[in-house]
């Protein structure tokens, strides 16, 4: 078994982490909560949820459907060419899902966190429990639990980039984007049936969680190499669990990952396996996974999705964002906490959604501008996010209940792209 060295975990990253290519696929991956539509208070079994949706069969759009350690059910898009497309398919599966729960009296919820009930732990695996031992040998019990039980995101999964030019400039907008997507999606206000003072609860989790894997790769001031600094991330990054010679897992072994090195102990397989035991905003495997955006309500989980990704891959958006984004490029905790009441950081998210219905017919989703406009007349065009629609105090009845009509409308045809498997920890 060949031992690593700090130059291949250079290498590794450098060609497995950014690899680079002609840019255009998109996927998207959202999570969910699941609740009682007779009492959103109640706890809902992970296996009765597992055993509806393994009855009603799998997803006709080809995502995969895995789930939280708190029962949340997460929907993991195949890679399409296109908006439009995986629209359509992700739109189609999720309505699947819903239809599945729905005739338990079950349904889908749209929050960052679950905004009534605490954290419950209902995972079988042994890496979860790992985990939820990581973070209590850590300190970081509640907002560990919380992250693991508690909350829910819309990712969104875009390329690196053409060749390595691009991937830098692809990488620095996708971070100095970070603070707007925060902002103008936030959507967790409550945590366990009270206020918490931040428009996005679930970023300010992510905040307090173990800084070393979950504070953003890219500082400010830092114009190098993003792959190298992805590899000094990774190396400083404390070891969370490890998969022994006997074949089981072990919590916290009290070591970065230089630490494990300078022992000769990790291999490649273990490097591939860390690296998906960090959480940084952006994150790249392969493409660029973005990760700081909350769960919505049903009809708007397509809007981050096209916002990001015209911002990303259209030349005259990605230019508009660059010089919007600029002021705000860092302000992660001020978007968590103010949402669009910060007035740059509206700023910024009115020049960026301007720019991205401008970019949508470019790409040839033409079909998602109505949605994206209308999500920006509601929310970002008067300084507002999903969050400040949350009452003060939780209802009698659930924030999120079944919607009557389909989530989305078919625009094209999906593509026949076979789903690319993407194990994650959360």
């Amino acid at each position: 078994m060949t031992r690593l060295t700090v130059d291949d975990v250079y290498q590794h990253i450098r060609g497995v982490c950014f690899k680079t290519g002609p840019p255009g696929t998109v996927g998207a991956e959202t999570e969910w909560l699941v609740v009682d539509t007779s009492d959103p208070t109640a706890y809902v079994s992970g296996d009765r949820v597992r055993s509806l949706v393994a009855d009603a069969g799998p997803p006709t759009g080809g995502s995969r459907v895995t789930y939280e350690p708190g029962g949340q059910i997460e929907l993991s898009s195949a890679p399409f060419a296109g908006l439009g497309a995986l629209h359509a398919a992700l739109g189609g599966d999720i309505a699947h899902v819903r239809d599945a729960l729905a005739p338990d009296g079950l349904a889908l919820s749209g929050h960052g966190v679950d905004p009534v009930r605490s954290p419950v732990f209902q995972a079988e695996h042994p890496r979860y429990a790992c985990m939820r031992d990581y973070f209590l040998a850590a300190g970081f019990t509640d907002a560990g639990l919380a992250m693991m039980c508690s909350t829910a995101s819309v990712q969104v999964n875009l390329d690196i980039g053409a060749d390595g030019r691009d991937a830098v400039r692809r990488w620095r907008l996708a971070h100095a984007l970070g603070p707007v997507l925060v902002a103008a999606f936030a959507n967790s206000p409550l945590r366990a049936g009270r206020r918490t003072g931040l428009r996005s609860s679930r970023q300010g989790i992510w905040t307090e969680l173990d800084p070393c894997r979950t504070l953003p790769v890219l500082r400010e001031g830092d114009d190098g190499d993003p792959a190298e600094a992805w590899t000094r991330y990774a190396l400083d990054a404390r070891v969370m669990l490890v998969h022994t010679a006997t074949g089981e897992w072990a919590a916290d072994p009290g070591m970065t990952f230089l630490e494990w090195l300078a022992k000769g102990e990790p291999d490649e397989e273990d490097l591939t396996y860390h690296l998906t035991t960090l959480f940084p905003p952006v994150r790249p495997r392969g493409w660029l996974e973005l990760r700081m955006i909350d769960a919505l309500p049903a009809r708007y989980w397509p809007v981050p999705v096209a916002v990001a990704t015209a911002l990303l891959d259209d030349p005259a958006a990605a230019r508009i964002a660059e010089a919007a984004t600029e002021p705000v490029a860092h302000r992660w905790a001020e978007a968590a906490r103010h949402g669009l009441s910060e007035p740059c950081l509206a700023a910024a998210a009115r020049a960026c959604f301007a720019a991205a219905v401008d970019a949508l017919p470019r790409l040839g989703a033409s079909g998602l501008v109505p949605l994206v406009d209308e999500y920006a007349r509601r929310y970002v065009e008067r300084g507002r996010s999903p969050a400040d629609d949350v009452p003060s105090a939780p209802p009698s009845r659930p924030f999120s209940t079944p919607v009557s009509t389909p989530l989305t409308t078919p625009l094209t045809t999906p593509s026949p792209s076979t789903p690319t498997e993407k194990e994650d920890l959360t």
